[in-house]
């Protein structure tokens, strides 16, 4: 089968040497049309409709820039408070609750179905795609085809793409108008394909799912997928605290998971300096070890008590390890926290 490789990946040829074609010394048109044709017949065995496989394979582009973001993912540097400053800014709330106003009746649906609040919702829509306002820009059967023929993690991506063709055919959308991030995350809510095809929901009763064009469609897929994790309404992500500062740092990654009762007796106090409620909800704690400050608690102005270091640091939730399987970052956790207090 005699695809072409498109012109501008040829144009990009000699950039591409630090990466896929560097370790073959060329492109390697065999593998591509191998990859094409492996693709093929895997849509075939699959029984998706010839109309949808057509289009998704008809012009597939190698695209360098992926393979470049897939070698050279940078590691997560931003201490706490750098990451909470970009991510829950004043700009961030204020949108966030334009969108509360806009959507009303809406996020009252999804609440009620899932039982997923509606500031959680509102969290999760900011921080994954800024309600919306963060278009992507890859067509998302370019970017699978690129990671499958690259290699790395061909059989991960390989998945992605049939089940997004699965996707298609099945929501009658235009596959190649489906657009994402370089590793293929789409929509409001910046799901994967398998991750869709899990957890999509109809929020419209149109009997189709459309995460990019229908918000109803996003937000009820973010209820369910929440819901179907266990959200539990009734208690929340993180709560701020503060901890003697000769504290075991060794327990604050969130590992350890004690009682508030525990935790309690080792110390750890609200804000204000008053001992956590004690009670038998099994929870973690979080801190940025590597930037602890000199924080201290203070004392009253007419005090004669010198101030107290402390730590500052976040009990986890059982919601907190939720928000986790959604994006493994403690960090993101205690944003989505932080963000939906402030849309409350």
């Amino acid at each position: 089968m005699n695809y072409k490789l498109p012109i501008f990946c040829g144009l990009f040829f000699m950039s591409v040497v630090g990466t896929a074609c560097a370790e073959r010394g060329s492109f390697d048109l065999d593998r591509w049309d191998s990859v094409i044709q492996n693709i093929r017949n895997k849509a075939i065995t699959e029984n998706i409709s010839y109309s949808v496989i057509d289009s998704a394979l008809k012009s597939p582009v190698f695209i360098p820039g992926i393979v470049k973001s897939d070698r050279n993912q940078s590691e997560f540097k931003l201490t706490l408070e750098q990451y909470l400053n970009r991510t829950v800014s004043d700009e961030r709330i204020k949108s966030g609750k334009k969108q509360r106003a806009t959507y009303p009746t809406l996020l009252s649906h999804v609440e009620n179905t899932y039982g997923v609040p509606r500031d959680v919702i509102l969290a999760f829509w900011g921080m994954e795609s800024n309600y919306g306002t963060n278009k992507s820009k890859y067509q998302l059967t370019n970017a699978f085809i690129t990671l499958i023929y690259e290699g790395r993690r061909e059989e991960f991506f390989s998945k992605q793409l049939i089940a997004l063709m699965k996707i298609a055919d099945k929501n009658k959308l235009s596959i190649t108008s489906i657009h994402g991030s370089w590793a293929g995350a789409m929509g409001h809510f910046q799901f994967i394909p398998t991750t869709l095809a899990q957890y999509g929901a109809d929020g419209n009763g149109d009997n189709r799912i459309d995460i990019i064009n229908n918000i109803s469609d996003a937000m009820y897929s973010a209820g369910n997928y929440l819901n179907k994790l266990g959200w539990n309404q009734n208690e929340p992500v993180a709560v701020k605290v503060i901890l003697p500062a000769d504290f075991d740092k060794d327990l604050l990654n969130g590992d350890t998971k004690k009682t508030l009762t525990e935790w309690t007796q080792m110390g750890v106090m609200q804000m204000d300096g008053t001992p956590v409620e004690p009670g038998d909800t099994v929870v973690g704690l979080v801190a940025d070890t590597k930037n602890i400050g000199k924080e201290v608690l203070e004392t009253s102005e007419d005090s004669d008590v010198a101030p107290v270091p402390v730590i500052k640091a976040y009990l986890t939730y059982p919601n907190f390890y939720r928000v986790k399987k959604w994006n493994n970052s403690s960090w993101y956790a205690i944003a989505i926290s932080e963000l939906s207090d402030k849309l409350k």
